[in-house]
């Protein structure tokens, strides 16, 4: 069974259909690419899986359970489904070793001791203690990055959920960010993501799904789509080769 099923979802906002008919299934350890032009739905779709975002219709099964009834507590749901956003997030009043513990105290109910050794713990796996005292201000795009990682990864979720994590970052610091992600997915880690940039698409993953309208057109190589049958699959994928 996958760990995360989607099923017929759809979203409308103001009368206007973001997403129609989706369905999706994300496997324990896998690493899917979500692409597509802007407006296409892909941010919206990855709301969905968290309820950040309020689906209209369909089903979202997370192990097996239906996520989307009135019942089920958000919250928790949010503890297996970490959220690593396009513009990071952090707090800005907050140093790098607080961005981390916050989450750990306020939803894990953990005391500052304990909240500290296990921030301590995941900042340490992407070489970030000598920066722990630093606020975001001071710390690059990149390391940034980084702190959103470790920060969502601190909560132990099931699924790491990246939204355009290489948007805000230069080439160099996207490679970084690329062989961040392919070490978590050594280490089995679950994860999905949006991006524009088909070069970090290919380092981190072998397929694509292609986003369209609000509907997943294609799902399949790189290579394949770039060659698609479809001229808006065709397009988008030549259109990035030349960046």
């Amino acid at each position: 069974m996958a760990l995360i099923q989607v099923r017929n979802l759809v979203k409308e906002f103001e009368g206007q259909t973001v997403l129609s008919d989706i369905h999706l299934d994300l496997q324990e350890g896998d690493v899917r690419v979500l692409m597509g032009a802007s407006g296409s739905g892909k941010s919206t779709l990855l709301r969905c899986l968290n309820r950040l975002v309020e689906p209209t219709s369909g089903s979202i099964l997370f192990r097996g359970k239906e996520i989307l009834g009135p019942d089920v507590d958000v919250r928790e749901l949010r503890k297996q489904i970490g959220f690593v956003f396009q513009q990071f997030a952090l707090y800005s009043h907050l140093t790098v070793l607080d961005n981390v513990t916050l989450g750990l105290q306020k939803l894990q109910g953990m005391n500052k001791a304990m909240a500290k050794e296990r921030a301590l713990l995941e900042l340490s796996h992407f070489d970030m203690i000598a920066h722990q005292d630093k606020y975001p201000s001071q710390i690059s795009g990149g390391q940034k990055q980084r702190v959103a990682i470790a920060r969502a990864l601190a909560m132990d979720p099931a699924v790491l959920v990246l939204d355009e994590p290489t948007s805000a970052l230069d080439p160099v610091m996207s490679r970084d960010v690329a062989d961040l992600v392919n070490r978590l997915h050594g280490e089995e880690i679950t994860m999905i993501c949006v991006t524009h940039d088909l070069h970090f698409a290919r380092n981190i993953a072998d397929t694509v799904m292609f986003l369209d309208r609000g509907v997943i057109r294609a799902d399949d190589c790189i290579d394949v789509l770039s060659q698609h049958s479809d001229p808006i699959i065709q397009a988008f994928f030549q259109n990035e080769k030349k960046f």
